[in-house]
């Protein structure tokens, strides 16, 4: 299934070190030379959002996508992405 994620992106693994980072062997068999990304679901958040989030208990969430694009830390990014077998791990569409 295809869904939009928007976010900022709070971590980057470039494909050169993808052995180097506690990644699952799924997870580095996935990306094979992809660069892998943790992205904050929604951007960054304002104070009042943390503050509505501690509130009612819901953190805000970070999900892992692989991509072939080489995207920086602190970058805004919109992404088609597609669900993979792996929880919370999506692969983008323009990196297969």
């Amino acid at each position: 299934m295809t869904e939009e994620i928007q976010g900022e992106v709070l971590h980057v693994v470039p494909p050169n070190e993808l052995g180097e980072h506690d990644l699952t062997s799924s997870l580095q068999e996935l990306a094979e030379s992809r660069y892998v990304i943790v992205v904050r679901k929604g951007g960054h958040p304002s104070l009042l959002q943390l503050l509505w989030a501690f509130v009612r208990r819901q953190p805000l969430e970070a999900v892992t996508v692989v991509t072939a694009h080489p995207y920086e830390e602190g970058d805004e990014v919109t992404l088609r992405v597609e669900d993979t077998e792996l929880a919370g791990v999506y692969v983008a569409e323009h990196s297969k």
